[in-house]
């Protein structure tokens, strides 16, 4: 007979440091701490908002944008972006005085690695004449949306195999099943014979 193996657990506190918390989604790798203290500070963030982040949040409120929504002081990853569309994968970032150009840049290429398209959108030009941003936001995402859609598409062809949902003409997802009470009768008028149609 052989000889069974014991499962040797530590104790907790014998642990020092706490391991990296593999968060759903997109795979980052953050601690609770961390993750913790972007949530506060973007708490923090959108107490005291810009004007030019007003301005275009209120824009964004009043906006139809169909099944697609946008977050403000959104925590995507270890970064905390103005404005966030996770279904249509979309960052916009207001461009203030203050922000350090290597931090952005390093900031913007983690968001791309993971497929978030970055916008940027200069705090003076909300302000001056928000109707031109507001053009230029619906272009990218009209853009991001094709993306998307042209991503699934090729996903979906590289991949015969896998079940897919059936989308309606619209794009939307899969049907809801629906109980038997729901479904409409074949024939109106079940009295009638089909020989007298």
């Amino acid at each position: 007979m052989t000889d069974r193996k014991t499962l040797n657990l530590r104790p907790a506190s014998e642990d020092s440091t706490a391991p990296a918390v593999k968060r759903k989604g997109r795979g980052w790798e953050i601690s609770e701490k961390r993750l913790d203290a972007l949530h506060y500070r973007a708490r923090e963030m959108k107490r005291h908002a810009s004007p030019a982040h007003k301005a275009l949040a209120e824009k964004f409120s009043k906006a139809d944008f169909g099944r697609y929504s946008f977050t403000r002081f959104a925590v995507v990853g270890s970064a905390i972006v103005d404005f966030n569309s996770h279904n249509m994968g979309l960052a916009i970032l207001i461009d203030e005085e203050g922000v350090e150009p290597a931090i952005a840049t390093r900031r913007d290429k983690s968001l791309e690695a993971v497929g978030i398209r970055v916008v940027h959108v200069p705090a003076a030009d909300i302000l001056a004449d928000i109707d031109a941003v507001l053009a230029k936001l619906t272009q990218e995402m009209r853009a991001a949306i094709a993306d998307r859609k042209e991503a699934r598409r090729r996903h979906e062809a590289e991949n015969p195999r896998q079940t897919r949902p059936r989308y309606d003409r619209d794009g939307n997802g899969p049907p809801r099943n629906t109980s038997p009470r729901d479904r409409k009768p074949r024939d109106s008028n079940p009295g009638r014979n089909h020989r007298d149609a």
